[in-house]
């Protein structure tokens, strides 16, 4: 049965008309205040600062960069963009001055707004002195041609454009593990497509509430929160910084959240630093006390009035799962792209298999290539790259599929299985090809690794690097660092037991270093680069694999 699609300014000015004092936006300011803005309120902004964007009499369909963290006037901006007839291009909010340059040359931006961000001294120099700038509400000090109040100014457009579905709507800069970033184009009628049919799977609505606190660039922030609650009328928090997350998390109590594997980990190990994994393990086990702990562990995280409970944009370990899932938390995998608007396969509440993710969203179709590629097909698929028709042709087939570049096995109940990337597959000094991200998410079940990386190119044999937890790092210093040796010792020796031969790993090496996105070691959605950790600690491999023990620690 087809679904009916209305755009995305369709139905924020349905919402607008139909309830304007309800509660849309709620924006921590600093000194613990917070600003609640109604659907009638954001609107109204919007359509002041439309109105200033079209006296600025540029081409239909100019691109305008926003580079803000997330914040309640991101999404105002991107919704006045979108009235004055542009294209919106969103920046990650920590990029450096050369990305920041390259993707506004890139995108041949007209505009650029700049909102909250943390180190804009850092950015600015990507900026050009003759592109016109205009700051948004909590955004750093400095120079800027406009201010937001200048924009509101003008007196709000009273007309309710409404593009058509083939329109750009957006350019997205994807995080780029390698290389230099590429720029998808989506529709409208992508958008919509995605979101209406998205926002049906888990019954969302007015009385929900969301917490924004992963990039709204990216594609899963940006649909999961921007474009569901405008479709289902839910309220959106936002997050101050990163000292204040948990109590930002608490005054949202989300009823629906999304993450990656890494925040999911990161709320664990929060709780591991208050109570060892052995102790709660036992009180979860008790009846009756168990679940009544598993209640107050997830009331201690903020979490525990969610009632769907999203992880993407890189594969689970297992044992996370479970862990949740003892909790009274059913966390569910989904699996999609920039290139598909983040729309393509998810687990459906109660019907969860470990290993696989759901069966594919309404209206996707699906086939795995001769090379075991995911290849999937929808009305949420990119327009293409910006300006880059050869890798358009290269991504999308001639018959509208898109091709992922991640392999995997699909079940007789639709159901998908990831078994790796294509290009990061490598091939050890043996001949034999080894995919390290199956390997990498066993590895990722011990509850003291945080981060790791499986490397063997040219290799006699793989080996994985580990960056350990905060508490990993405590029970490494002094009387527990054996201990943890044995448990890791253990770990690999477990893992290799169900490995091929030829993707067995030699040995662990615990690095001291800490892989963030600051440092370069990882993508604003928190995704390991590995060209940056080959190139970091690439001259070391031999030295490492040429020693005897399983488990090395970097000096």
């Amino acid at each position: 049965m087809s679904v009916a699609i209305r755009l995305p300014l369709q139905v924020f000015f349905d919402r607008e008309a139909r309830h304007p004092r309800q509660r849309f936006l709620v924006q921590p300011i600093k000194g613990g205040e917070v600003q609640t803005l109604t659907w009638a309120e954001a609107g109204h902004q919007a359509r002041c600062a439309a109105h200033w964007l079209r006296a600025r009499d540029l081409p239909q369909g100019s691109h305008i960069a926003l580079i803000s963290k997330n914040c309640a006037y991101w999404i105002i901006a991107d919704l006045a963009i979108w009235m004055a007839g542009h294209v919106s291009v969103p920046l990650y909010p920590n990029l450096t001055a050369d990305s920041v340059a390259h993707v506004l040359e890139h995108s041949e931006a007209a505009l650029a707004f700049i909102g909250k961000l943390d180190d804009w001294p850092a950015m600015s120099a990507g900026v050009k002195a003759d592109l016109p700038t205009i700051s948004l509400p909590l955004c750093p000090e400095g120079e800027f041609d406009f201010t937001w109040a200048d924009l509101q100014t003008c007196s709000p457009i009273q007309d309710n454009p409404t593009p058509a579905a083939s329109d750009l709507a957006t350019i997205i800069y994807t995080s780029g593990t390698t290389g230099l970033p590429k720029g998808v184009m989506h529709s409208f009628g992508a958008l919509a497509f995605a979101a209406t049919r998205g926002t049906e799977l888990f019954g969302l609505g007015e009385g929900d509430r969301l917490l924004s606190y992963l990039p709204l660039c990216h594609v899963a922030e940006r649909m999961f929160v921007e474009m569901a609650s405008i479709y289902t009328g839910q309220t959106v928090f936002f997050a101050e910084s990163l000292d204040t997350f948990l109590t930002d998390l608490k005054r949202a109590r989300p009823t629906a959240l999304f993450g990656v594997p890494r925040i999911w980990t990161k709320f664990q190990m929060g709780v591991y630093s208050k109570i060892p994994a052995s102790r709660l393990d036992t009180l979860l086990r008790l009846p009756f006390i168990g679940k009544r702990v598993g209640h107050k562990v997830l009331a201690g995280l903020g979490l525990d009035a969610v009632r769907v409970a999203i992880s993407g944009a890189a594969p689970v370990p297992e044992a996370l799962l479970v862990w949740y899932r003892r909790l009274g938390l059913d966390v569910l995998e989904v699996y999609g792209m920039t290139e598909s608007c983040g729309y393509s396969h998810v687990c459906r509440p109660g019907e969860q298999k470990l290993g696989w993710i759901g069966p594919p969203c309404p209206d996707v179709e699906v086939r795995i290539g001769d090379d075991g590629e995911v290849q999937v097909r929808s009305g949420a698929t990119m327009l293409g790259y910006f300006k880059d028709p050869v890798k358009t042709a290269e991504t999308i087939t001639a018959d509208g599929f898109l091709r992922t570049g991640d392999k995997g096995e699909q079940g007789a109940d639709g159901r998908l299985r990831l078994t790796g990337r294509l290009k990061e597959i490598f091939k050890t000094s043996k001949g034999k090809y080894v995919a390290p991200a199956p390997i990498e998410n066993r590895l990722a079940e011990h509850a003291r690794i945080e981060q790791v990386c499986v490397v063997g190119d040219g290799l006699s044999a793989p080996m994985g690097l580990c960056v350990l937890s905060v508490v990993g790092l405590q029970d490494a210093d002094g009387q527990g660092r054996q201990a943890l040796q044995v448990s890791l010792e253990r770990l690999l020796e477990e893992v290799n037991q169900v490995l091929d031969k030829h993707e067995r790993l030699r040995q662990l090496v615990v690095v001291k270093d800490s892989w963030a996105v600051e440092n370069g070691f990882l993508t604003p959605t928190l995704k390991i680069k590995r060209n940056v950790i080959e190139a970091v600690y690439g001259s070391q491999f031999p030295a490492w694999s040429a020693r005897s023990e399983a488990v090395l620690w970097q000096d």
